[in-house]
């Protein structure tokens, strides 16, 4: 059966959430035993080979990778490091089903940041997006509860993060290569994660009782093979799944595709249910329908607003 590119570029975006929902299952099972930072230093070095591989087979040479802002670069996969770390923070502490869908507040934060930082224009679209999506973040949030669990808080501060490393992305993308991107926003993440393990390894911190701190501060373990397995496998994943997504923004058009990606709660609430079962309440399902609605509204401004480009150039 021939498919067309768009078609292809969702199948390959698809493809690539569900692997790496594969990640946050092993991240969340693993998460009361090791760190966060030696999952990170274990996935990083186990994912620059096969970055370099899938380089030079999908560009035919690794020069793609080279950079002159290299610095600009490593910040790039800071801000990428931080919004990830604090996801996985939450993680360890949330259901994943509400920590992936307060991570989906993204789209609202990239809003806000390309309003702020780009100067670009908040239309209707996008402001029904933002007042829908702080509604549905409260409805997950449930402040009214007897019990607020802070570490709701985490997945928002991811969300934030990746905002930033996009509006990075979107500036830096302007002179370099996806490659060099993935490949150096991945030793960013084996840098920090370096750091991490420098002040944290030792031990010298360990006792922490809340699931969030105790994985980040956790001490450096010795771990059996399958463990060991699992983290390496954590590298195979993000390097298959950036590969993924990748070429799916680069065959399809974004506005196209961008849409599935929410197909990343369908797998947060299956793990979820099948591995701790957990499930939304109602309220929080409530406040998932809405954030989903309000990232497509985004989108769907976005669309508009790349079809309205070429007629204001004419």
């Amino acid at each position: 059966m021939h498919l067309t590119a768009t078609q292809r570029g969702i199948l390959a975006l698809v493809t690539g959430i569900a692997v790496f929902s594969i990640q946050d299952v092993i991240l969340k099972r693993l998460s009361g035993d090791y760190p966060l930072y030696q999952a990170m230093v274990i996935r990083s070095l186990t994912a620059v080979p096969l970055l370099l591989i899938i380089v030079r087979l999908l560009d035919g040479r690794l020069t793609t990778i080279t950079t002159q802002n290299w610095g600009w670069m490593l910040a790039r996969g800071l801000l990428n490091f931080v919004a990830y770390t604090a996801y996985y923070l939450g993680l360890a502490a949330l259901p994943m089903a509400d920590t992936v869908a307060l991570f989906f507040t993204a789209p609202l934060f990239i809003t806000l940041a390309a309003a702020v930082f780009l100067g670009e224009r908040i239309g209707l679209f996008n402001l029904l997006a933002l007042a829908a999506g702080f509604a549905g973040m409260l409805m997950i949030f449930n402040p009214s509860a007897s019990l607020f669990e802070p570490a709701a808080l985490l997945p928002v501060l991811g969300a934030l993060g990746y905002a930033l490393t996009q509006l990075a992305t979107r500036v830096l993308g302007r002179t370099e290569t996806t490659a060099a991107m993935t490949f150096w926003g991945n030793l960013s993440f084996l840098a920090t994660a370096l750091v991490l393990a420098a002040v944290f390894g030792s031990g010298g911190l360990d006792g922490a009782s809340h699931p969030s701190l105790a994985f980040l501060t956790r001490g450096w373990q010795e771990m059996p093979l399958r463990d060991l397995l699992l983290f390496m496998a954590c590298g195979f994943i993000a390097a298959i799944g950036l590969s993924l997504l990748t070429y799916a923004y680069r065959v399809a058009p974004s506005t196209s595709v961008a849409p599935f990606e929410y197909s990343f709660i369908i797998w947060g609430v299956l793990w979820g249910w099948l591995f701790w079962a957990q499930l939304p309440t109602t309220l929080a399902w409530g406040g998932i329908a809405l954030l989903i609605g309000a990232g497509l509204l985004v989108i769907r401004a976005e669309a508009q607003k790349e079809k309205a480009a070429p007629e204001g150039t004419a």
